[in-house]
């Protein structure tokens, strides 16, 4: 997952579900009072009055009103606010503005900046002064858009208090390296795993093993290419109903068990997607070396595979061959069916054969 913000809430919603997730941020936090831009550009709002207001982001409109309120130029902005016409992107922003003691005139139903511009150039805006509140992406295509419709625009560098961690230098944005590229790409052996982008600068640049990834988008500006940042893949992308971490959360629910390999064991299908494991479709929670045993059985199915073998596929390989027998006898009160793993001879063990039924041991999925 590559958000910053909220990231602890969708992290805690994924691992309650039994995911392992790895948060490589791709964005950085600032304190809004100390943006050297962001002062300069209020100034000139409360100099000269803008004729319209366009906010995108509620935390980022709090952070400006509170930032402006610490330079004393708190009461000047909102009173510019209210001589202007005032749109707000979605419902959070909705929100923020009346919670300031403003009312805003219009706000998009799809949430969607391409709708703010639809509108704006279809009732005209040459001669106008726009601010727009910036939130995160430069929104290049947008501001031109409108200027080039007439208007004079105003980018306020209100992001809700992230910037993009690989911005350019000259844009005055510090640029430490991603950790988006410092993460361990997964071996070929390892199951795919889903990509979740909240927004368009959530979205990193050229790293190579999201091209392997099942990738999930959250709202209709992530699931578009921000300027030709989308990484080339084949892999699916979805996109939730609504713009909210619990529909994203439910997505990836009802997307990565529908895409994991299941096997036929003995008359159950069993699969294992991170530290849940599916049995006959039902969650069961295991260990990670409950899982990790699973997993290596399943690369030889039917087929009989030694203790060393397996304690290698162990998240401690240095445990030994005396831990393998330790996990298999947890596995079956883990599992909930006894005899998914049978020990033969030589304390070697593999998968109960498939049972003939009417998927007739069929795998469902890519093996």
């Amino acid at each position: 997952m590559t958000a910053a913000r909220r990231a602890e809430e969708l992290i805690a919603l994924l691992e309650r579900r039994g995911a392992t997730v790895v948060h490589a941020p791709a964005m950085r936090t600032v304190p809004l009072a100390d943006d050297g831009e962001l002062p300069s550009t209020t100034r000139a709002l409360v100099e000269r009055a803008p004729d319209m207001v366009i906010a995108t982001t509620a935390v980022g409109f709090r952070g400006w009103a509170e930032a402006a309120d610490g330079w004393g130029l708190g009461d000047a902005l909102l009173d510019r606010f209210r001589g202007a016409e005032l749109l707000a992107r979605g419902p959070k922003v909705r929100g923020a503005v009346r919670a300031a003691g403003l009312t805003e005139d219009w706000s998009p139903a799809s949430e969607s900046m391409a709708e703010v511009l639809d509108r704006l150039l279809a009732t005209g805006v040459a001669g106008s002064r726009i601010a727009v509140q910036l939130h995160g992406e430069p929104l290049t295509e947008f501001v031109a858009a409108l200027r080039d419709a007439g208007a004079d625009v105003a980018g306020v560098p209100s992001t809700g208090g992230c910037r993009p961690r690989t911005r350019a230098r000259s844009t005055g944005w510090s640029t430490p390296r991603s950790p988006v590229r410092w993460t361990r790409s997964p071996s070929p052996a390892r199951p795919r795993p889903p990509a979740c982008f909240t927004g368009p600068t959530s979205v990193p640049c050229g790293t190579p093993w999201w091209t392997r990834c099942a990738g999930t988008c959250w709202r209709p500006a992530s699931a578009r290419s921000p300027r030709g940042r989308w990484p080339r893949t084949r892999c699916p992308r979805r996109r939730p109903s609504g713009f909210r971490l619990g529909p994203l959360a439910q997505l990836l629910c009802q997307e990565l068990p529908a895409r994991a390999p299941v096997l036929r064991v003995g008359s159950h299908g069993v699969a294992v997607l991170g530290r849940v494991a599916l049995v006959d479709g039902e969650p069961r929670a295991v260990t990670p070396a409950q899982a990790a045993l699973v997993r290596a059985l399943a690369r030889r199915p039917g087929r009989v595979v030694t203790p060393a073998e397996l304690s290698r596929a162990l998240p401690d390989p240095a445990a030994g061959e005396d831990a393998v027998g330790a996990v298999v006898a947890e596995l079956d009160a883990a599992l909930g069916v006894p005899g998914l793993v049978e020990a033969v001879a030589d304390r070697r063990y593999r998968l109960a054969a498939p049972e003939p039924g009417p998927d007739d041991g069929a795998r469902l999925g890519e093996a």
